[in-house]
């Protein structure tokens, strides 16, 4: 197996994906990884505009907080579902990864679902390793 040298984390703002974003940043920190932070827009997230900056400032305290270098810390943002972003993300280059780690559910989840529909799909076809951080866990 090879080291984990590049991990693509899914953030789209939630509490589970903040969780996932420390997680990956945790390993990152113990490996001296480069952290990929992904975000899938759609066409609704582009009409109401706005919203990537205000994830950018949140991975910007994540990544103060859990004491990465900035440049250990890279941003993309990807047009389409967060499935077929994180995928391509996951195993093409410019961005191909040996990671992959999201949250178990997103801001779209349904009250009592353990995993949402992204997580879900993702570990039916993720073509690297993926690792869903289960709610609450947050790599501290």
């Amino acid at each position: 197996m090879n080291p984990v040298e590049r991990i693509a984390v899914g953030f789209d703002g939630s509490p589970d994906a903040e969780a996932a974003v420390r997680w990956a940043m945790t390993l990152a920190k113990q490996t001296d990884a480069q952290v990929v932070v992904v975000h899938a827009v759609g066409l609704l997230e582009h009409a109401a505009g706005g919203g990537v900056a205000k994830l950018e400032e949140a991975v910007g305290r994540l990544t103060r907080e859990c004491g990465l270098e900035p440049t250990q810390v890279h941003w993309h943002v990807g047009d389409g579902d967060p499935c077929s972003v994180l995928t391509r993300v996951g195993a093409r280059d410019p961005i191909a990864v040996d990671l992959l780690v999201v949250g178990s559910r997103g801001h779209g989840a349904h009250a009592g679902l353990l995993l949402g529909s992204t997580s879900n799909e993702l570990a039916q076809h993720s073509a690297v390793p993926l690792v869903i951080v289960p709610s609450g866990r947050d790599g501290r």
